[in-house]
């Protein structure tokens, strides 16, 4: 009896060992799952997007003079910018790996878009209520995927090789058979003085171009993206270019008489 003890407690050294290190090999393995790295030999779920920044011009050197009437309000705009592509490269963050091939351009660098050219067209018609209106600044609005944080503006390669594409025949039955609907503006306006006629004119014959060329692309990618493709390729891109407009029709209004308020909320569009 006393020469079987020393066997049966090696016996037990020997198992508590081998569970130990089943144990340590598993969080070890859960550490790294945790600290992001494969488990595997493949390139895991991060992707390019998730390390990416989102890249835009500076408008605030491309600027001329900056009269004192406009500075403020050149000021805001400016600001805005800066918050716009910060709430961008948040999203890209939260939405890294999701949707199809063009996602982040749909639905994160469309959009964003669509609110640069609104704050820079209310930079340039501020500055012009003194000065010559800045021409061109338009071409800035459209920013681009850069690096891991470099900020070069190089677009990165397709940053979903790992996130399928949603092909949802119920998400994208409505594409096939919808038309876009949007508030209208025309009749929500006050009497438009006679020196913002024109100006008004063009921006109301641009907001039914702009539906015209959703209705468009509705048409031609029916049956494509994910389940919000319609959301954030067409309908996020074209509110924002409405934005645009209206802001442009309320500000040469209230260059004559009180401008008018809250058109903005005719800018949003729906799909029927």
């Amino acid at each position: 009896m006393s020469r079987a003890l020393p066997k049966y407690d090696k016996r037990r050294v020997a198992i508590v060992g081998g569970a130990a290190a089943v144990v340590l090999s598993g969080a070890l393995i859960a550490g790294s799952a945790l600290a992001g790295e494969p488990s595997g030999g493949g390139a895991g779920p991060r992707t390019l997007a998730a390390l990416g920044r989102i890249s835009c011009p500076d408008v605030a050197s491309k600027l001329p003079a900056v009269p004192a009437s406009a500075k403020a309000e050149v000021d805001r705009n400016l600001t805005l910018l800066q918050t716009q592509i910060d709430e961008a490269n948040k999203r890209l963050t939260d939405t890294a790996g999701q949707g199809g091939p063009n996602f982040v351009q749909n639905a994160i660098l469309g959009p964003l878009q669509g609110k640069r050219t609104a704050a820079i067209d209310r930079i340039a018609i501020s500055i012009g209520r003194t000065i010559t209106k800045p021409q061109g600044l338009e071409a800035l609005a459209a920013c681009t995927l850069g690096g891991a944080g470099t900020g070069t503006g190089t677009a990165a390669p397709s940053q979903t090789a790992t996130s399928p594409v949603a092909t949802s025949p119920v998400a994208t039955q409505p594409a096939r058979a919808g038309r876009i609907s949007c508030p209208d503006v025309a009749s929500k306006l006050p009497a438009i003085p006679a020196s913002a006629k024109a100006e008004v004119d063009r921006n109301l014959t641009l907001l039914q171009t702009q539906i015209d060329e959703a209705n468009k692309r509705l048409t031609d990618t029916a049956g494509q993206g994910g389940p919000n493709f319609v959301q954030n390729a067409i309908l996020g891109p074209l509110q924002g270019k409405r934005t645009a407009a209206i802001d442009r029709i309320a500000i040469s209004i209230g260059r004559t008489t009180t401008k008018p308020q809250g058109l903005e909320a005719l800018a949003a569009c729906t799909l029927r």
